[in-house]
């Protein structure tokens, strides 16, 4: 369960900038309200900032088209290169070769 996951205590949870570039662009756009501090408020949470490096950008160049969503492909890159599990209730990211944690569980 991803819930259990996250909560226990030697668990490290890391957030991808690439994920806050997403959430601010979609509200820019008016199509999410979030916390002016959401930043802040993953760090306070205690998790990780996992920042998007040359070798996760590169890595997108290899991964088959199953999905366009450039964001997607970027934290899929990343999940690849760091060896890390997704959690996601996106049923898209079943297609690529990493883990996923259904975040709809």
């Amino acid at each position: 369960m991803p819930t259990a996951t996250i909560e226990a205590d030697d668990a490290e949870v890391l957030v991808s900038v690439a994920s806050l570039w997403e959430i601010a662009i979609k509200s820019a756009l008016g199509k999410l309200e979030v916390p002016d501090d959401l930043p802040q408020r993953v760090k306070e949470l205690g998790f990780e900032l996992l920042g998007v490096t040359a070798e996760h950008a590169w890595a997108v160049r290899h991964l088959p088209h199953h999905h366009r969503d450039p964001f997607d492909r970027l934290l899929i890159a990343q999940a690849q290169v760091e060896r890390l599990p997704i959690l996601t209730a996106d049923p898209v990211f079943d297609a690529y070769d990493v883990t996923v944690l259904w975040g709809s569980g």
